[in-house]
């Protein structure tokens, strides 16, 4: 299995040029690596926002709870 177009290595490889995978690639795999990471940023800024308001509105219910309990 051949992913740059050759099946024998028996060739001059100053005339091959590139020799990795995926070649010709590199742009739009960098352009979906940018998206990807910001997309996880702003996912899991959301997550963790989300999260936080729960863990507030549950220590506040719990300081007010303890403050009706003290009275």
């Amino acid at each position: 299995m051949s992913t740059i177009g050759y099946d024998s290595w028996a060739v001059d490889l100053a005339n091959v040029g590139a020799i990795y995978p995926f070649q010709g690639l590199e742009v739009p795999m960098v352009i979906a690596g940018v998206i990807f990471w910001l997309w996880f940023h702003v996912a899991q800024s959301r997550g963790e926002n989300a999260m936080l308001e729960e863990e507030t509105r549950i220590a506040e219910k719990k300081d007010m709870e303890a403050s009706i309990d003290r009275y």
